[in-house]
């Protein structure tokens, strides 16, 4: 609920015998992520993530260490039969991230949120005894749409701390700098490139909602996460793709409702 507000209440949606194992991965997925801004020492991350590897071995093992998201997450493991590989992806990938390496080009954000946000979902499928090819793919785009949101939300936060995270080749098209984001500019120039990054994530959104046919009803509730989504990328529009605007870094007080309304309809 307080580390990550949108993942919670979307957990929330759930049927009820997946839920409590829901909230079980978006807290384990809460502490390999805040790890990085938590650290100021390479190598005490490097001992982080190695406990959360060998607390993923001793679940499987059945000896799962005395912590109580580790406590819930074996109970999860134990009661949906979860693929153990999508939790060492997401740590694996965390794990390279703690370099504040810059990505080259929007296809390596991408294969940072398939490992991370798509790993998760597809932990949250198994929770509702989903597993089908279709229900994967759209997944595998929305965690993508996810990722790129999530890196653009972050980005006003890694500003103030002179990091940019945001794809080199985007920002090399549109001939923009680091330089020009830690100062806040809003020349065009700028904004097409956020323009550029947040299509991506559209399309991708776009293309999982493109098959929806063919993905089983009681796969939909993984995918609420896309409410939050839309909401965002409708604001940024809203305010011409000016990423540092107030309006954009406020919570969606609607976002609730939004939930609700996605939830009745039946719809991803």
């Amino acid at each position: 609920r307080k580390r990550d507000y949108e993942g919670f209440l979307c957990s929330l949606l759930l049927p009820v015998e997946s839920r409590t194992s829901a909230f079980a991965l978006r807290a384990f997925n809460v502490y390999p992520f805040q790890i990085k801004d938590s650290i100021t020492q390479k190598t005490t991350g490097l001992m982080r993530m190695q406990f959360w590897r060998d607390a993923v071995e001793d679940i499987y093992g059945d000896n799962p260490p005395h912590q109580p998201v580790a406590t819930e997450l074996w109970r999860a493991v134990k009661r949906h039969n979860l693929t153990k590989m999508w939790f060492l992806k997401i740590i694996d990938e965390r794990e390279k991230n703690l370099d504040d390496r810059v990505y080259r080009n929007i296809q390596e954000l991408e294969t940072y949120a398939e490992n991370t946000q798509s790993a998760l979902l597809y932990l949250t499928l198994e929770t509702l005894g989903v597993r089908d090819i279709h229900a994967d793919h759209a997944a595998s785009h929305i965690g993508k749409a996810q990722g790129i949101v999530t890196c653009l939300r972050a980005t006003p936060y890694h500003c103030t701390r002179r990091k940019v995270f945001l794809p080199m080749d985007i920002c090399m098209l549109h001939g923009v700098s680091q330089e020009d984001f830690i100062r806040g500019k809003q020349e065009k120039n700028v904004r097409d490139v956020i323009y550029d990054i947040a299509s991506q994530a559209h399309i991708h959104l776009e293309h999982a909602r493109s098959f929806s046919k063919k993905v089983p009803v009681k796969a939909y509730p993984a995918f609420f996460c896309t409410v939050a989504l839309d909401d965002y990328l409708y604001n940024m529009r809203k305010v011409d793709f000016n990423l540092f605007h107030p309006s954009l870094q406020k919570k969606s007080t609607l976002l609730p409702l939004y939930l609700y309304i996605r939830s009745w309809k039946k719809t991803y």
